[in-house]
């Protein structure tokens, strides 16, 4: 029996399809919240529940299929290129289609670009569940920015379909403010990055989903391990992409921080749906930029307001050039992305402010509160 999840954002749209209802209800989790996603019909026509216009994934647990395009990649000329943390083996044919397998995770892919449809197959449905969730995304991606979308690096929340982007480099602050400021009322829309383009309202922003890391301490601060732990102990699955050594240190109740051979704290990683149910935050689905947050955290500090908030900058900005994790191996993103002018000077001319972060919660929360409240009213 076929299963299917339809995926639809803005101008973007795919539709999932498997004979496994585990990959199918995986895209429906993924996307649900942030996303407008939904079980459909899998049998339906063109014009039907499948829409004419989507990009068609089709995803299963099929070793002679997998063990096809293996060889079939080995076969060809291939490049050898880091995605999703994982070695693959990328071959591109002559008439376009693009094959790649990644041999220690036992999946391969076929795409088509003719007919926007790309095949993924596993050994196993949790890795395949993972991978095509992964490209359902990248997918609607590259028909957003086809569409004219940017993506920044920022997170967000909304207030009455008003939002607030903070910014800043890795350790900055940005999940941070989103995370107290959603625990205080707001809407979440992103904690890391999202879409946005100019529209005859001013700028749209769209939820870029994925998996969400919080660390030890925030979820200390305020309240949350705790609570967490117990849903973990009470069997709650975290992302797949959670390292071992942060669930064993939830199982042992331990909140000290974990780093890896490379300096980077390891964090609980979070499916999007478990932000609601497990940590009581409302997602938002979509919002118009109308100002911006520069916060910075140090440790020792006050929270306060300091002065000259920074202009954006170019690490503000995702392109094909930064993304480090997801290259675009299959080709779905524009040739060209749109002119980013426009919307980069609108952004310059919203009301902005930068503020110190402590780890003190409670006090960075009143801070975030009163700072939000008066750059969100109306």
């Amino acid at each position: 029996m076929l299963n299917a999840t339809r995926i639809l954002a803005a101008e973007g749209a795919v539709t999932v399809v498997s004979e496994t209802k585990e990959i199918t209800d995986w895209a429906l989790r993924y996307f649900g919240g942030w996303w407008n996603a939904a079980a459909v019909d899998a049998s339906a026509s063109p014009g039907g529940s499948i829409g004419e216009g989507d990009a068609l994934l089709l995803a299963d647990v099929d070793s002679k299929r997998l063990a096809g395009l293996e060889t079939q990649v080995g076969d060809y000329e291939y490049d050898e290129v880091d995605y999703a943390n994982a070695r693959t083996l990328v071959a591109r044919h002559k008439d376009g289609v693009i094959c790649a397998v990644q041999p220690a995770e036992r999946l391969a892919y076929h795409y088509t670009p003719a007919a926007h449809r790309l095949v993924v197959v596993g050994a196993q449905a949790r890795p395949v569940a993972v991978a095509a969730s992964r490209l359902a995304r990248e997918l609607i991606r590259g028909q957003l920015l086809r569409a004219g979308f940017h993506i920044l690096h920022a997170s967000c929340v909304v207030r009455d379909g008003r939002a607030l982007l903070a910014f800043g480099p890795k350790g900055a602050g940005k999940t941070t403010t989103a995370l107290l400021l959603a625990r205080k009322g707001f809407e979440l829309l992103a904690n890391d990055r999202l879409f946005i383009r100019p529209d005859s309202e001013g700028l749209r922003i769209l939820p870029w989903p994925s998996a969400s890391a919080i660390g030890f301490g925030l979820l200390g601060s305020v309240g949350l391990y705790e609570p967490l732990r117990a849903r973990i102990l009470a069997g709650e699955q975290m992302h797949p992409t959670q390292d071992q050594r942060v669930t064993d240190a939830l199982y042992a109740g331990s909140t000290k921080p974990i780093w890896n051979s490379k300096g980077k704290e390891l964090k609980p990683q979070f499916f999007p749906d478990q932000l609601s149910s497990l940590l009581g935050m409302t997602l938002a689905s979509q919002a118009h930029a109308t100002a911006l947050l520069f916060p910075r955290v140090e440790k020792d500090a006050e929270p306060q307001l300091v002065p000259a908030p920074r202009a954006l900058r170019e690490e503000d900005f995702f392109t094909s050039k930064t993304e480090d994790r997801y290259p675009d191996i299959f080709r779905l993103a524009p040739d060209k992305a749109a002119p980013a002018t426009d919307f980069a000077d609108r952004l310059a001319l919203l009301p902005r402010r930068a503020l110190v972060l402590t780890h003190d919660s409670r006090a960075s929360t009143c801070l975030l509160t009163k700072t939000a409240e008066e750059l969100l009213s109306p």
